[in-house]
C-alpha cells in the first residue's frame, strides 16, 4: 500500500556502525550482498550494499567503543523465499544463531497470518531476521 502523506515513501536503507568493518563486509558479501558505492576512508569509510531488491544496508567503519553489547538495531528483518536456506547460509559464513527456522502463527489483527522466521547474530551484536509470510 502506498504512503499517502509522503509520496514515494519506502524502504531504501538501514545503517549500521561495525567494530571490525573487514570482516562485516566478507560476511555480508558472502550472503549475496553487492557493493554500489563507497566513500570516506579509515574510521570514516562508509560502504553501501543492495540486497537484491532494491534494499539497501549501509556499513560504517569505526564501531570501536561506540557500539553497545547488541549492535544499534533491534533487528533488520528480510524477505527471504527460503528462510532456512538463508539461515543456513548466514551460518556457514560466520553469522551466531540466534534462533532457529521456525513456523509462528500470529495473533494479529485485522487477520490471522503465519510467518516463518529465523534470526543470526552478526560481528557487533546486530541481529538479522530472515522473514517469510506463508
Amino acid at each position: 500500500m502506498a504512503n499517502k502523506v509522503i509520496s514515494g515513501c519506502g524502504f531504501h536503507h538501514i545503517g549500521l556502525k561495525v567494530k571490525d568493518y573487514e570482516k562485516s563486509i566478507a560476511m555480508y558479501r558472502a550472503l549475496g550482498f553487492e557493493e554500489i558505492v563507497g566513500w570516506g576512508e579509515g574510521d570514516h569509510e562508509i560502504r553501501m550494499f543492495d540486497l537484491g531488491d532494491g534494499g539497501r544496508l549501509e556499513l560504517f567503519a569505526g564501531g570501536g567503543d561506540f557500539l553497545s553489547e547488541t549492535g544499534k538495531w533491534l533487528h533488520f528483518a528480510m524477505k527471504a523465499d527460503d528462510v532456512e536456506a538463508a539461515y543456513n547460509k548466514a551460518i556457514e559464513v560466520g553469522f551466531k544463531p540466534k534462533t532457529a527456522p521456525k513456523l509462528v502463527a500470529l495473533d494479529s489483527r485485522p487477520e490471522k497470518i503465519s510467518i516463518m522466521c529465523a534470526f543470526v547474530v552478526g560481528n557487533d551484536g546486530e541481529e538479522l531476521e530472515f522473514f517469510k509470510q506463508v
